[in-house]
């Protein structure tokens, strides 16, 4: 039976991960998937190889760790949205999954995986779980809470969440990846949520106060 690490190897083993994937994010950017070699970014992180393919047994499962690391809430909790209004909730969530779509990490890491998933299998057939990321998580959970609290009707949580997140993305993440002198202000960006809770809670809240008729 393994033993449990000490402290203080936990601690080793959590700088040496960080700066791995702080190394990795920095060559997928410049060099892309197919120019960076996972030699060059232990050489990078100033870690050992052996000590990379401990945590990470391949490129395909580091480039993931990268993107889900740059998606990460960056202060650590994500505040939870207010509970009394459905909507603002929603613009809440909304308005913080933009704030992650606008990070220069983020969109570089997507769209190297757009650019070059057709040439590497190992990326094509990765199903990426995005769901991790503190966002979506708490999208997830306020809708469910919100379903089981009988503010919203929601059959099916994933659906719904895709609806929300992808009128979004549309609005002030694509037009962006495509075209790189595309700008949005602040104030189309926040009616652009706006417009897509207040969709989601006529879809949903609409049917919660049907059904309870």
């Amino acid at each position: 039976m393994a033993r449990a690490l000490s402290a203080y190897h936990q601690q080793v083993a959590t700088r040496n991960r960080e700066a791995i994937l702080d190394a990795a994010a920095a060559l997928f950017l410049e060099s892309g998937y197919d120019r960076t070699s996972l030699a060059r970014i232990a050489e990078n992180a100033r870690v050992s190889k052996a000590t990379l393919f401990k945590q990470f047994p391949s490129k395909a499962a580091l480039f993931e760790a990268t993107v889900l690391a740059a998606g990460g809430a960056p202060d650590g909790e994500l505040p939870d949205p207010p509970s009394h209004d459905f909507i603002a909730g929603l613009v809440h969530l909304g308005r913080a999954y933009a704030d992650l779509l606008d990070r220069p990490r983020i969109r570089g890491l997507l769209r190297t995986i757009i650019a070059e998933a057709p040439r590497f299998p190992e990326l094509r057939e990765r199903t990426f779980d995005f769901g991790t990321l503190p966002v979506l998580q708490a999208l997830r959970r306020y809708l469910h809470d919100a379903d089981a609290a009988g503010a919203a009707d929601i059959d099916d949580l994933e659906v719904a969440t895709t609806q929300f997140l992808g009128m979004i993305a549309s609005a002030v993440f694509w037009p962006r990846l495509v075209h790189g002198t595309w700008s949005i202000t602040e104030e189309e960006r926040l009616r652009a949520i706006e417009e897509a809770a207040r969709t989601i809670a006529a879809r949903y809240v609409g049917s919660a106060r049907s059904a309870s008729r």
